[in-house]
């Protein structure tokens, strides 16, 4: 894939709703990837689209609600959707490449919640299209055999980890498991109810006095719980895997990320909703030995969870690639 994947960039179209994103914040991930396809450094790029093994449709679902949604008036879809539609029909006028394929082999990408919706006015015309998406709930229409999921990646002032943080090692991490986050959705409302501030060994708070110590305490975490909010992905788990803590994935059908190439069940833990009460039962039974080899493998796929400008080998923006790459091959253009 390396050497030989390349991407097409659609031209058309102007800011703010195309060829540009959020580049900070949990949303960030959408406008990083944008940019970097977008870069002349990027050896992904196609020079033309006849050498194009995918072609990206470069809107921002974020952009849109930012600037088309603002002041919120409405959460009717039907402004998102419309966007889309209209830029996907303009292009396959255009260009022969999305009637050829039926979209099979073109993409779009995207962090924010509402993004799933860009296709539900139109199914049939989106079923072979391509979303890599973070809000990955396989009960709201995501299909892992054709979407893609992507990683929830919190960049303030661009950067992965706040400075200053220093991170443990094993044996020095003196909290067993760590939480803070105020209610948001059913899994964490939950969470809060069973265990805010009734256990010592199971740290879970609604609110710190001091926002430093969220990430100084994530650092000195064995496991760190990671609940749903009101969609499945969360930011923290990227953020515990970069700060060398376990993820503990609290949610319901949620598609994880590269999970076509990475076996999470070897470096997280998985706790559906309903089993919200067995947690310090479920972590107090994992053998530190194993928690040990965890903790190990925590370190070492980390670094397919950085964003890197320009991108880099193994990081984040080659592993996404990466998984587009492995559904364009499930794909033949007819001769």
């Amino acid at each position: 894939m390396e050497k030989r994947f390349k991407v097409w960039v659609y031209r058309e179209g102007e800011l703010p709703l195309t060829h540009g994103g959020p580049m900070n914040d949990i949303y960030s991930i959408e406008g990083q990837f944008m940019s970097e396809m977008e870069s002349e450094k990027s050896h992904f790029m196609a020079r033309n689209p006849d050498e194009a093994h995918v072609f990206f449709i470069p809107i921002s679902v974020v952009n849109i609600i930012s600037y088309l949604y603002k002041p919120l008036v409405t959460y009717k879809r039907d402004q998102l959707q419309l966007v889309v539609s209209d830029y996907v029909d303009f292009v396959a006028a255009k260009y022969p490449y999305w009637n050829r394929s039926n979209g099979a082999d073109h993409f779009l990408l995207s962090c924010h919640d509402w993004a799933p919706d860009i296709s539900s006015a139109n199914p049939e015309k989106y079923k072979n299209f391509i979303r890599a998406l973070c809000n990955a709930n396989t009960t709201e229409g995501f299909k892992p055999e054709r979407d893609v999921s992507i990683p929830e990646i919190n960049l303030p002032r661009g950067k992965l980890t706040p400075d200053g943080v220093k991170v443990l090692a094993s044996n020095n991490r003196t909290i067993f498991a760590f939480f803070a986050g105020p209610f948001h959705g059913y899994i964490r409302k939950v969470l809060l109810e069973h265990w805010k501030e009734k256990d010592s060994e199971i740290q879970v708070h609604e609110y710190l006095k001091n926002k430093n110590d969220y990430f100084k305490s994530m650092a000195q975490s064995k496991y760190c719980l990671c609940p749903s909010g009101y969609e499945v992905a969360s930011p923290r788990v990227v953020t515990a895997l970069k700060l060398g803590c376990v993820p503990v994935i609290i949610s319901d059908y949620y598609a994880l990320p590269f999970s076509d190439v990475l076996d999470w069940s070897k470096f997280s833990v998985h706790i559906p909703s309903a089993k919200i009460a067995e947690i310090k039962t479920i972590l107090a039974g994992i053998p530190d030995g194993e928690y040990l080899k965890m903790q190990k493998r925590v370190r070492q796929v980390s670094r397919h969870f950085v964003v890197n400008r320009p991108a880099q080998p193994f990081d984040v923006i080659h592993m996404m690639l990466h998984s587009v790459w492995l559904r364009r091959l499930n794909f033949r253009l007819p001769s």
